[in-house]
């Protein structure tokens, strides 16, 4: 045991950079594994295309026998990509994704006539057993049944050989049991709210849209030298030893040259994303040691944050291949720099406008301050809801705790805006 370490440096300093074979150009693969609007003017129904589209636009409800034809679709054209399973894909208050394979096979009752099926009943709900996820107390276990329900915004993807279906998780009563449902909710009363103010300015506004570009800052640590840190597979954070001998005193890191090893691991990460359409842009250094900062360009919000927790799962499983532990804990060293996730929002009308930006007229210039008040307003209003919505043991020890001011709900807009 006390030599474990002394080989886990020798065996990551005599690793060499995988070898990433460029797929294609970016414009090309993006979003071959994503059964987006090309796939479905492929694969559906003309009937059947509608309903998906004034589901995603409008909010209707898509007719049960209208849910067989998607189904039959988005099968076949999963099948022609070799897919051998099918999952409905959730957010559970978990702080993670989860997931329960089943196989596009059934037989008859004799267990002859085997076929692949996937039909409207499948994609639409399925029942996972909810006893063993966090609910809040709200409910006994053995009153725990929990339903997923398809999340037509949100579009089916292939991940490996399995078709995974973006849903809600809720409980038999209705009571959120993910970060999905909730968001859903806020984002229809968003709409309702912000267009009928928007109309004011311009009376072809039907549809206001929160958009989100995220930041993922990240630590990447050889597999041995995490292996050989049992506080780290533990908890994602050191826990003792001593402060490292170089910290971030020159901030020389920053914006740096990317290492070879790591900059093949970034290239096979964007291949993967490109595949599953989320459009990653930037990869750089970050401040820390060993830190860096992958960020996409922004997308309507509900999509940007499912993009973000596939990444992470997706970032794991590309790291392995590399032989690397990606760390995603807000505060895993102490003495340097800490790992955050700007969130870069603002507010769209469907005629184009970014309403949180400021107009070149009079009349735009008005619309741009109503918007931009009334969010301070709601942010003074409602900060303690803001607070809540964002605290968890890994963040809070990092926020106010031992790297960033105060952990409190502020509102900064800058020298120009405040005279």
């Amino acid at each position: 045991m006390s030599t474990i370490r002394f080989k886990s440096i020798e065996k990551a300093n005599s690793r060499t950079p995988i070898f990433v074979e460029e797929l294609d150009k970016k414009s090309i693969i993006f979003g071959s594994n994503v059964f987006n609007d090309k796939a479905m003017r492929k694969f559906l129904t003309s009937d059947a295309y509608k309903a998906v589209k004034s589901a995603t636009q409008k909010g209707t409800k898509i007719d049960r026998k209208l849910a067989d034809y998607i189904a039959m679709g988005m099968k076949e054209w999963a099948l022609s990509k070799g897919v051998t399973h099918y999952t409905h894909w959730f957010q559970p208050l978990t702080g993670g994704t989860a997931e329960k394979h089943d196989a596009f096979f059934e037989t008859s009752f004799d267990g002859s006539d085997p076929v692949e099926k996937f039909g409207g009943d499948q994609l639409v709900q399925q029942e996972p057993d909810a006893s063993s996820f966090p609910n809040g107390g709200i409910r006994n276990t053995f009153e725990a049944r929990g339903y997923t329900a398809w999340d037509p915004s949100s579009p089916a993807f292939i991940l490996g050989t399995t078709l995974c279906i973006p849903t809600v998780f809720i409980s038999y009563t209705g009571e959120a049991l993910d970060n999905k449902t909730p968001l859903l909710r806020a984002l229809n009363a968003i709409d309702e709210a912000a267009t009928e103010v928007a109309k004011y300015f311009d009376k072809n506004v039907k549809k206001v849209t929160p958009t989100l570009g995220w930041e993922q800052e990240y630590f990447l640590v050889d597999k041995s030298l995490a292996n050989a840190r049992p506080d780290i597979m533990a908890t994602g954070r050191t826990l003792l030893g001593h402060t490292a001998a170089k910290g971030q005193q020159l901030e020389d890191h920053y914006f740096g040259s990317i290492p070879n090893r790591v900059l093949n691991y970034m290239r096979d990460l964007e291949n993967e994303c490109m595949l599953l359409g989320i459009p990653v842009k930037t990869r750089h250094n970050e401040v820390a040691p060993s830190q860096f900062e992958l960020a996409p360009i922004f997308e309507e919000i509900n999509l940007a944050v499912d993009h973000n927790s596939l990444l992470m799962d997706v970032m794991q499983k590309v790291a392995d291949r590399h032989d690397y532990k990606v760390l995603f804990h807000e505060k895993p060293y102490k003495g340097v720099n800490g790992s955050g996730k700007h969130n870069n929002w603002s507010l769209a009308t469907d005629t184009g406008i970014n309403l949180l930006a400021p107009g070149k007229t009079p009349m735009s210039n008005l619309q741009f301050l109503t918007f931009f008040i009334n969010t301070i307003k709601a942010v003074h209003d409602y900060e303690e809801l803001l607070r809540a919505s964002i605290a968890s043991a890994s963040n809070d020890h990092r926020l106010g705790a031992n790297e960033a001011p105060p952990a409190i709900i502020s509102v900064f807009i800058g020298t120009q805006l405040t005279h």
